[in-house]
C-alpha cells in the first residue's frame, strides 16, 4: 500500500464534498484519471462493483424476455441523420471519426452517443410479422459524449459504461408497459441493491430524450442536496419506427408501424452510491455490491499466533464455502489497527475480529462498517450470524439514505420561495407549474437549478393551482433541484 493511501481521507464530506469524493474514488482503488482530459481508468475494485450491478440487472432483464446483443460503436452519419431529433439533441457532444489510417473516410462515423440509430435499422430487418413482437434487445457497452465539463469519476466523463435496452412492440399499450417494467426494475435496483430510495417520475417535455414521446426517470438525492438522474426509460412512440421503417404485418395481413422503447442505466449509479453512503473514513458499500463482504482479521501475540490463525482461517474458509465474499487478512507485517483502517477505506461492510479471547470462548467479534458498532457472537451458526449482520448493515445504510430524502422535499408558491429554499437547504422543491419552459429559466439562471421531474400520472392534480413563477394556471407539479 502506498504512503498516500496510509494517510486515509484528508478532505471532509460535509465541507469539501467535491474534493472528498475524488479522494475516496482514488484512495479506495476505484479509478484513476486518464491522460486525456475527461476520461478515467476504472480499476479492478471499481469494475467489480459495476459487475455486481450488471449481474443483478442482467438477470432481471433476461427474466422478462430481454436478449443481449452487441452493435458497432461507430454509426454512419447518414444513419444518425435519419432521426433528426437525435442529431439535434446530441450534435454538440458527438465525437466524429474522419480517417481510417491515412485514408479519409467517404462518410463520417459518429462514436455512439447512444445507439438508437444503429440498432433501429436491425430491429426493422428482424421484424416482419406480429409474431416477431415484442422484440427486446439490450447491450452492455460504452458511449462517448464530448461534454465540456469538469471530470467527476462515474458522474461526468466523456466516455462511460452503461446498458441500453431497445425494444419494438405492436402498440402503445405494450410499449408503455415495457417502459414501466424497466423503470420499476431500476427502482428495485436502487432500493434492494444500492440501499437508496429513489423518486420516480417523468421528465418535462423540454427535457425528454430527443425523439421520445415520454421520458420516465428515477431520481436520487445526494447528501449535499443535489439530485442525480439515476436511470431513464423512454417510450419512443412511433418516431424511430417511422424513421427506420420498423413495421410488421398483423393478423389481418395489414402493415402496421411498431412502437419502440429504449432504457438505460450508466455507471453514474456508482457515483451516486459512493456519494450517498461513504464517509470521512473512506468508501462505504452495501453488502449486495461489495466485492468483499467480510474481512476476517486475526489478532495475535507471538505465543497465540498459531491457534488464532488456525481458528480465523477456519472461519474464513467456512464463509467462503457458504458463498460469502470473504477475505482473510493474515498479513504479518501490518498491525490490526492498520488493517482496520485499510478495510474501512476500501468499504468492506463487515469486519470479523478474532483474537485469543474469541478462540478460547469460541466466539467472534463483528464490527459494522457504517457506524463502527461492535458485537460479540457465538461461533455456532456462523453463516446465519454473518448474513444477519450483513442484512443489518444494509438496513442501516438504507435508513440513513431514506432519512436524508424525507427531510429534503419542500414546497414553494413563488419564485422567491424556490430560490430561497434551494439556496438555503438544497433538496427538492415542488410547486405548481404552467408547463412553459420559459418559467424554468429564472430559476436556472439564478441558482443553476432546474425541473428534474414531474409526476408520472399526467392527470394528477398539481400541488398548487397557480404556477409559482408566472402566476398562470398550473398544469402539473414540478420538482426543482440542483443536479449532477
Amino acid at each position: 500500500m502506498s504512503e498516500e493511501q496510509e494517510l486515509g481521507i484528508t478532505e471532509s464530506k460535509e465541507h469539501s464534498p467535491g474534493e472528498w469524493y475524488a479522494e475516496v474514488v482514488q484512495k479506495a482503488g476505484l479509478a484513476d484519471y486518464a491522460p486525456m482530459g475527461g476520461f478515467i481508468v476504472t480499476r479492478p475494485r471499481g469494475y467489480a462493483i459495476w459487475e455486481q450491478i450488471q449481474t443483478h440487472l442482467d438477470g432481471w432483464f433476461k427474466d422478462t424476455g430481454v436478449q443481449n446483443a452487441y452493435f458497432p460503436m461507430f454509426i454512419p452519419e447518414s444513419y444518425l441523420e435519419r432521426e433528426k431529433d437525435i442529431v439535434e439533441g446530441f450534435d454538440p457532444e458527438v465525437a466524429w471519426v474522419t480517417h481510417g489510417g491515412n485514408e479519409e473516410l467517404e462518410e463520417r462515423l459518429a462514436v455512439r452517443p447512444t445507439s438508437e440509430s444503429i440498432i433501429a435499422p436491425f430491429l426493422a430487418q428482424w421484424t416482419r410479422s406480429h409474431r416477431d413482437l415484442p422484440l427486446r434487445i439490450n447491450q452492455w457497452c460504452s458511449v462517448v459524449r464530448w461534454e465540456a465539463t469538469e471530470t467527476k469519476p462515474f458522474f461526468r466523463t466523456k466516455e462511460f459504461l452503461w446498458q441500453e435496452g431497445h425494444t419494438a412492440h405492436r402498440d402503445e399499450d405494450d410499449a408503455w408497459e415495457e417502459t414501466m417494467t424497466r423503470l420499476d426494475q431500476y427502482e428495485k435496483l436502487y432500493e434492494d441493491v444500492l440501499a437508496m430510495p429513489p423518486l420516480k417520475g417523468r421528465k418535462p417535455e423540454h427535457d425528454k430524450f430527443p425523439g421520445a414521446h415520454t421520458t420516465t426517470t428515477v431520481e436520487t438525492l445526494m447528501p449535499d442536496g443535489k439530485s442525480v438522474q439515476a436511470a431513464t426509460s423512454h417510450y419512443l412512440g412511433t418516431s424511430f419506427a417511422e424513421a427506420f421503417d420498423i413495421t410488421y404485418v398483423d393478423e389481418d395481413e395489414e402493415e402496421e408501424t411498431a412502437h419502440t422503447t429504449s432504457w438505460g442505466l450508466s455507471w453514474r449509479a456508482m457515483g451516486a452510491l459512493i456519494m450517498t453512503h461513504s464517509d470521512d473514513q473512506g468508501l462505504v458499500l452495501p453488502p449486495t455490491l461489495a466485492p468483499k463482504q467480510v474481512v476476517v482479521v486475526p489478532i495475535w501475540q507471538e505465543d497465540t499466533k498459531d491457534e488464532v490463525l488456525e481458528y480465523a482461517a477456519d472461519v474464513a474458509a467456512e464463509l467462503d464455502e457458504a458463498g460469502v465474499r470473504v477475505h482473510f487478512d493474515d498479513r504479518d507485517h501490518r498491525n490490526p489497527g492498520f488493517k482496520y483502517n485499510d478495510w474501512e477505506l476500501k468499504g468492506v461492510p463487515l469486519r470479523v475480529e478474532i483474537g485469543p479471547n474469541e478462540v478460547e470462548d469460541e466466539e467472534l467479534t463483528l464490527s459494522h462498517r457504517p457506524d463502527g458498532e461492535s458485537i460479540t457472537e457465538s461461533r455456532d451458526g456462523l453463516e446465519t450470524t454473518v448474513r444477519d449482520h450483513l442484512d443489518e448493515v444494509f438496513a442501516k445504510l438504507y435508513a440513513s439514505a431514506e432519512e436524508t430524502l424525507e427531510g429534503e422535499i419542500r414546497e414553494a408558491t413563488s419564485r422567491e420561495e424556490i430560490l430561497g429554499t434551494i439556496g438555503q437547504h438544497g433538496g427538492y422543491v415542488k410547486c405548481g407549474w404552467c408547463g412553459d419552459e420559459d418559467c424554468e429559466e429564472p430559476i436556472k439562471e439564478a441558482i443553476a437549478a432546474e425541473i428534474v421531474m414531474v409526476p408520472l400520472d399526467r392527470d394528477e392534480e398539481p400541488i398548487h393551482e397557480e404556477c409559482a413563477i408566472c402566476g398562470e394556471n398550473a398544469e402539473e407539479t414540478a420538482y426543482f433541484a440542483k443536479s449532477y
